[in-house]
């Protein structure tokens, strides 16, 4: 395998936190590593003294210090418990950063929409006092620990202070979108009965304003049933009413945010609950391709250390920086993004469509007016720039980009020519990081390296502390096998603990559904991740080749095949008897397409009117980004399934994105699939690329 040709190297790696990192593992145990692969191969083979030490050089706030940091010889399964007797709080390492000298009146969060005129800047006093109110607001109303605070709210500066002040009390916080539908924020808050709901009154997206009461309401009605007592309304468009009334017409309480917040007695001072490193920080929402979305418990020791880890040490970031991260509250990377203030950095909270009221140069304008360090996006938003030649670095558009520093890209693969075109496109002295990891760790497998290059298609290398491998996926589960010869595309697991290992899954058989997850395939001493790579053995890359199971990911937005498939069965039960859904992705596609292949009750018809219904209903009840790129009617055979009638997913979404196919005499119907082979070969040039 050869080495591709190099776009980028840190102009002074000595600089960086990364290398002073090196240097003091370096002077601790004695050693004389030089470089990434050499401080990487010692994190993993020191589980327990890297993450001592990156605790420490990271600088985690706490008031009792742990008293080991990881048992001896401890299993990836039943979960290990990292940094046993500490104790500390997510919110204060946030709002009182280690190790970083913040000034209370420069800004610390910077609230941008696609309203120009509409930008709020949020000190660092400012912040923690509205946390401050909110907690205290949150405490009167009977959040304890370990009660669940949702947010069906877009990313603004209110989510963020909602999301701190749970945190602070050591309640559990989950996060949604408000472009979900209703019958996704319930399938997955009605698992979690949360007491507190946060909620907008209104969204603007893509230059429309839009109610959120409607929606509110059904959510409101649904989740009464389960415990909820209280919603707050916050009132960012204020051309929209509240809705107040109508709530409280449901039996819940419900207040104003602002009302909310002042309703907090002056005197009543900031409190952090001092709570062990395994308390439930995050419910995150991981779309299986069978029954409802399974909510994910992550930690808040996890979490924080594992987010400053890669924020501090391998994203370089300071009190000088400024993290721009477009994404919604639904998305992992608004968590990851959030914790760059545990680093004394400023954050850029936007919400809305990435091209507008500008067009392709809406975000950059914004990247150059705020001065921002770190861009993060999705690989689709960069390969919608190279489509359309965009270049904002052309003098011709009058943008001063020389603060960026780097560029996240995440939620699929980078194609090779983007990478190239980004360097065109941006300053050349950014440091482009294809990144990896997911909402299963609330973090990254793969991450950026300021002592590594950059090479077209790769990510550029696995995080400090994660001892990841590829498996054949073909190996049995009693005897998973490393990919031969190496350098083959496989599966991608973890071999040793890490702390940001979920606490387990929300609600009853938890650990059930949490090992079925991670340790069946493999057995229990590797994590199986799920993503289908390819390690490149000339520099210890990523190359990302997509999922290996049934999880669709287009435009980065993560869900499971289960969630269409009910949508089918509730509105189309007449009229579609089964159906398979699966993402196509090609190694070189610019994004993966979602295909719906439906098989008709007797007697219906498949027809234009029916996919348009479908996908119509689909976007209602979900969400824009659920709708299938693809309907179609299924050969005669029907679906493909195994003896006992389980769907493959799996083999038809390796055929359609051009993989090889592995699968055994355990397949009921071949034929099916040499349907879908046959569909595939037709289709191929007119699929998306």
């Amino acid at each position: 395998m050869t080495v591709t040709n190099e776009l980028w190297r840190h102009p002074d790696p000595q600089s960086t936190q990364m290398w002073k990192f090196l240097e003091h593992v370096n002077s601790k145990y004695g050693l004389q590593l030089n470089d990434y692969p050499s401080l990487y191969k010692w994190s993993v083979d020191n589980v327990a003294a890297f993450w001592e030490e990156a605790w420490h050089f990271t600088g985690i706030r706490h008031s009792k210090l742990f008293d080991e940091v990881l048992p001896k010889n401890a299993p990836m399964f039943p979960r290990p418990d990292f940094f046993a007797g500490a104790r500390l709080n997510f919110a204060e390492n946030l709002l009182f950063p280690g190790n970083a000298q913040v000034n209370g009146s420069d800004v610390a969060v910077i609230t941008a929409t696609e309203n120009d005129e509409h930008l709020t800047e949020t000190t660092w006093d400012e912040l923690r006092e509205q946390v401050r109110q909110c907690s205290n607001a949150l405490r009167a109303a009977g959040v304890k620990e370990n009660s669940v605070v949702a947010g069906f709210v877009a990313n603004h500066v209110q989510a963020l202070v909602a999301l701190l002040s749970a945190a602070s009390l050591g309640a559990i916080w989950t996060g949604i979108s408000p472009d979900n539908g209703v019958s996704a924020v319930l399938d997955r808050l009605v698992q979690i009965k949360p007491k507190v709901l946060f909620s907008d009154n209104a969204t603007l997206y893509n230059g429309k304003e839009w109610s959120g009461k409607a929606k509110t309401l059904e959510v409101v009605e649904a989740l009464q049933k389960h415990g909820l007592e209280l919603v707050v309304v916050v009132k960012g468009l204020q051309n929209f009413e509240t809705g107040l009334d109508e709530i409280r017409a449901k039996g819940v309480k419900a207040e104003e945010y602002d009302e909310f917040l002042h309703s907090s007695p002056k005197e009543e001072p900031l409190v952090f609950a001092q709570l062990p490193p395994t308390h439930p920080l995050y419910v995150l929402y991981s779309s299986g391709t069978t029954g409802l979305p399974k909510a994910i418990v992550h930690t808040a020791a996890g979490t924080l250390l594992q987010h400053k880890k890669e924020l501090f040490i391998h994203s370089n970031l300071s009190p000088r920086s400024r993290m721009l991260y477009y994404t919604t509250t639904s998305w992992m990377m608004h968590h990851w993004s959030v914790s760059s203030l545990s680093c004394g950095a400023s954050l850029v909270l936007y919400s809305g469509s990435p091209f507008r009221p500008h067009g392709y140069l809406s975000l950059p304008r914004l990247l150059s007016s705020l001065k921002v360090t770190h861009f993060g996006t999705s690989a689709a938003y960069l390969t919608t720039l190279e489509a359309n030649n965009v270049r904002p670095i052309d003098p011709v558009h009058n943008l001063d980009l020389s603060s960026l520093e780097a560029i996240y890209s995440t939620a699929a693969p980078l194609p090779p020519s983007t990478f190239a075109f980004v360097y065109t496109a941006f300053p050349s002295t950014i440091n482009l990081a294809s990144i990896t990891g997911g909402t299963d760790i609330i973090s990254l497998f793969g991450a950026p390296c300021p002592l590594l290059p950059v090479r077209a298609g790769e990510v550029q290398c696995a995080g400090l502390g994660m001892a990841i491998s590829v498996i054949d996926s073909a190996s049995d589960a009693s005897d998973p096998r490393p990919v031969d010869p190496v350098g083959s595309e496989g599966d991608l697991v973890c071999l040793k603990p890490f702390p940001c290992q979920p606490l387990t899954f929300f609600g009853p058989g938890g650990d059930d559904k949490y090992r079925a997850a991670y340790f069946e395939r493999f057995g229990t001493a590797m994590w199986h991740h799920g993503d289908f790579v390819r390690m490149n053995p000339s520099t210890g890359a990523l190359v990302m080749l997509g999922r290996s199971d049934g999880v669709l990911k287009p435009a980065g937005v993560r869900f499971g095949s289960a969630e269409i498939y009910n949508v089918l069965t509730r509105f189309f039960a007449s009229e579609v008897e089964d159906a398979v859904c699966v993402g196509r992705r090609c190694e070189f596609d610019r994004d993966e397409t979602v295909c719906l292949f439906v098989v008709m009750v007797p007697g219906k018809s498949f027809s234009s009117e029916l996919r348009d219904r479908i996908k119509n209903v689909i976007k209602r009840e979900l969400s824009p980004r659920h709708v299938p790129g693809v309907v179609e009617e299924c050969g005669p055979a029907g679906i493909p399934r195994t003896g006992n009638g389980k769907k493959i997913e799996v083999a038809v979404k390796q055929i359609l994105s051009g993989l090889k196919v592995k699968t055994n005499a355990s397949v009921a119907n071949p034929e099916a699939l040499e349907w879908f082979k046959t569909w595939a070969k037709a289709a191929e040039e007119l699929l998306p690329k």
